[in-house]
């Protein structure tokens, strides 16, 4: 996937870090774990049932498939060929990055364009987490913006066709792919029947079958945006048969004259968003379609539109619920994830 899509931003109060375990006890039946690496992120899988094991190693098999598709590191992903093809012709591609391209298209048009996966040439241009982050010019940022718009994302369904209209054009699936790989697994553990697990890529999306190995709902520690402490959050969230997602501008990002440049990208500016956010939850229930990439992009549309027209644009959601951390320290949180809320760092305080 490239640099861009790693985000790990959220603390998970288990052992993710632990050997594959099989035939561990969960309600007197047989568990499987397994934890690696793909999309360019730490990947943690957890599920019990008979058929633990088998879901738990063919949704690390498909995650490597979409890896492999949406590398844009390969020269031979759909991503890299759809970026060779651009301003020139249409590119047929697997399903799985049609449908995440045609769901990300979707939400740019709901979000009035706060939301935008051309963004691959401002991410390419800043360098944002890699030893070639530095301040572009303007001219540098105007030129690139240029290339970002959503609009320009020409879809063929007939083929599962796609094309970007510019040359020079770049996607960025850092922001909804792991939720899709999210879903997808979901899909998987359903298949074998699983009823309580874990699907953890990055720590970023996530979603949460039934209750953890003592009984109780899966607890997540949301990341403290400004402490490099392990063990310090901002909060816990009790999840259960959830998607989980969070966004921050604390894990790429540099520091230059007292401004802090991360990789969260206003579409409209071409510059890092600078909406008052500095970390953002949401919350998806289980029942909602495409639930891990809803959660996924949810985060980064919150954190671009800022505190007040976030929570309007989630609010007329179903099924989803969340919180928005200003700057100021000031949590923004919809009654639904509130009740969710626990533990809550005394440096933070509920909006009023």
């Amino acid at each position: 996937m490239g640099n861009r899509c790693a985000k790990f931003f959220v603390a998970v109060f288990i052992p993710i870090l632990a050997a594959v375990c099989s035939g561990c006890s969960l309600h007197s039946e047989q568990s499987y774990d397994k934890n690696g690496v793909a999309m360019d992120t730490a990947v943690y899988l957890k599920a019990t049932g008979e058929e633990s094991k088998e879901a738990v190693e063919e949704g690390f098999a498909r995650i490597r498939e979409l890896d492999k598709l949406a590398s844009s590191r390969r020269s031979d992903s759909d991503i890299s060929r759809i970026h060779a093809a651009a301003g020139k012709d249409y590119v047929q591609v697997d399903p799985a990055i049609y449908e995440m391209v045609e769901f990300a298209k979707n939400y740019s048009e709901k979000s009035q364009g706060a939301w935008d996966i051309t963004t691959g040439v401002l991410t390419d241009l800043w360098g944002i987490g890699t030893d070639k982050q530095h301040i572009p010019t303007e001219a540098e940022v105007a030129a690139a913006e240029s290339l970002v718009n959503y609009k320009d994302i020409l879809l063929r369904p007939e083929d599962h066709g796609i094309m970007l209209a510019k040359a020079g054009m770049s996607l960025d699936l850092g922001g909804i792919a792991k939720g899709f790989a999210v879903d997808e697994v979901r899909r998987i553990y359903e298949k074998h029947h699983i009823k309580d697990g874990l699907i953890n890529l990055g720590a970023s999306s996530m979603f949460a079958f039934g209750k953890n190995q003592k009984g109780g709902d899966w607890r997540i520690g949301i990341k403290h945006p400004r402490s490099d402490a392990k063990d310090v959050y901002l909060g816990v969230v009790s999840v259960s048969d959830e998607n989980i997602s969070t966004s921050g501008d604390y894990e790429r990002f540099f520091v230059q004259d007292g401004v802090r440049y991360h990789h969260i990208f206003d579409p409209k500016t071409g510059y890092p968003a600078r909406s008052g956010v500095m970390s953002d939850s949401v919350l998806v229930a289980a029942d909602v379609e495409h639930g891990g990439m809803l959660s996924d992009m949810l985060t980064t549309i919150l954190f671009v539109l800022g505190p007040e027209k976030g929570m309007a644009f989630l609010n007329g959601l179903d099924g989803v619920e969340g919180e928005i951390t200003s700057t100021d320290g000031t949590v923004y949180v919809s009654d639904g994830f509130r009740s969710h809320l626990s533990d809550v760092n005394g440096d933070f305080h509920y909006s009023e």
